[in-house]
């Protein structure tokens, strides 16, 4: 499933709901997608929930685009649960196309897509780079 483009809870959530059903899912391009709302609000958020907790006790929000995507779709699973964490172990995220998937074909999601906008909208590779991530 190719994520450049898609708004990042859309995705995450119907991502989420093929899990639960038993689909294993390979998601790539997760640095393309898309986090929509005003450019203040969703760095402060995401600065806020980085800088939040210890570094010993947690908790520990990622800095990597693929991690902040694998961590969206945990938190739309039951992931404390045993249904919720075997689905979570059958979604893989990566950066960019690996070499084994480069000829395969991408799914997208069109109910995830985003619409166009005034503004020019965050990436996950922008907040990323704003957390010190070298992507």
């Amino acid at each position: 499933m190719d994520a450049s483009g898609l708004v990042l809870g859309r995705a995450a959530s119907v991502i989420a709901k093929r899990l639960l059903n038993g689909e294993s899912i390979v998601v790539v391009n997760a640095e393309k997608s898309i986090v929509t709302g005003s450019r203040a609000m969703v760095i402060a958020n995401y600065t806020a929930a980085r800088a939040r907790g210890s570094v010993r006790s947690g908790p520990h929000f990622p800095r990597y685009p693929d991690r902040i995507f694998r961590r969206t779709v945990r938190g739309m699973l039951p992931h404390q649960k045993t249904l919720g964490w075997k689905a979570f172990e059958r979604l893989r995220v990566h950066i960019g196309v690996p070499e084994e998937l480069k000829g395969t074909p991408a799914e997208t999601l069109e109910t995830a897509k985003a619409r166009p906008a005034l503004r020019t909208p965050m990436t996950l590779a922008d907040i990323t780079r704003l957390l010190g991530a070298h992507v």
